[in-house]
């Protein structure tokens, strides 16, 4: 369910707050810390926090990949 919402913010361009934190799989505080620090871009619409899919994928493109051990 949780998924099937995710994947229909997708088609749309933009996620919630809460559709990021379920496409991301990280939790509210660590993506308010990461728009804090400028490293996710979000948009305001009224009283809504959007985030274009486009940053979403910019944002994932810059982590650091895991190093094999």
């Amino acid at each position: 369910m949780k998924q099937q919402r995710a994947a229909q913010s997708t088609s749309t361009g933009v996620f919630s707050v809460n559709d990021f934190c379920l496409w991301a799989d990280i939790g509210r505080t660590a993506v308010y810390a990461e728009l804090k620090s400028g490293r996710l871009t979000a948009k305001k619409f009224g009283r809504r926090t959007i985030i274009p899919k486009i940053e979403s994928e910019r944002w994932l493109d810059s982590l650091p990949s895991q190093r094999q051990f």
